[in-house]
């Protein structure tokens, strides 16, 4: 089973994302209204440059905009739960063996009291997620079952992981469950609203070129995020 996993699994699973992702970058762009933006991107390409950097650097700063700042219970969590979700898949010291065993080539490993450390902040930041979807009456009109299922998939493998780690149970179950769940986030990704990983950076790129071309934002001083 651990074989099986580890290795067509895995290869199917990192196959589905980075297709998935490339399948959503062509969507997003040809969804674009080409009619209506292409004269304003071509002739002011450089102010457009400008504004998309800007605005992607402003959105990815703690604090860096005026909605992070006016929520910030809600921007720590953001940041914490996305944080962890991203760095310690890549950089957790299991994961990289697992990388040069399979594929030949392995990443940075962080020491394993950090990995412990964001595994934990990843799960308490979810459970303050799904309390503020609950507690804020404009967040729970429009949060469904779904919203919950896909924040599941992302939280499963940091406790699974957590389980087989301090080996509560069963190691070699929750060892398989930890992969399993691990390999169900990355299809996931591409094919949910978990897609925003990549979607983020393009939505914000085209608004900060909108901003900074059809409303003149590159010619004043600063931007009003």
């Amino acid at each position: 089973m651990y074989a099986f996993v580890t290795g067509p699994l895995a290869w199917l699973s990192f196959t589905v994302f980075f297709v998935g992702i490339i399948a959503r970058i062509i969507w997003y762009f040809r969804g674009l209204n080409w009619q209506m933006d292409r004269v304003a991107y071509k002739e002011h390409m450089a102010f457009g440059i400008k504004g998309a950097i800007r605005s992607i650097v402003f959105w990815l700063i703690p604090f860096g905009t005026h909605s992070w700042r006016f929520y910030p219970f809600f921007t720590i969590c953001f940041f914490t739960f996305h944080i962890g979700l991203l760095f310690t898949p890549l950089f957790i010291y299991g994961h990289n063996v697992l990388l040069q065993e399979r594929f030949g080539w392995s990443l940075w490993a962080m020491p394993e009291s950090m990995a412990t450390f964001l595994t934990f902040a990843v799960i308490i930041a979810a459970l303050f997620i799904i309390l503020r979807r609950n507690a804020l009456p404009e967040v729970r009109i429009i949060t469904k079952p779904y919203d919950y299922l896909v924040l599941a998939i992302a939280v499963a493998p940091f406790v699974t992981g957590l389980l087989a780690n301090f080996q509560i149970g069963n190691y070699n179950f929750w060892l398989i469950a930890h992969i399993l769940s691990g390999e169900v986030f990355l299809v996931a990704i591409p094919l949910t609203k978990l897609s925003h990983f990549i979607g983020f950076f393009l939505s914000r790129a085209q608004l900060g070129m909108d901003y900074g071309i059809k409303r003149g934002g590159m010619k004043s001083k600063g931007l009003s995020w």
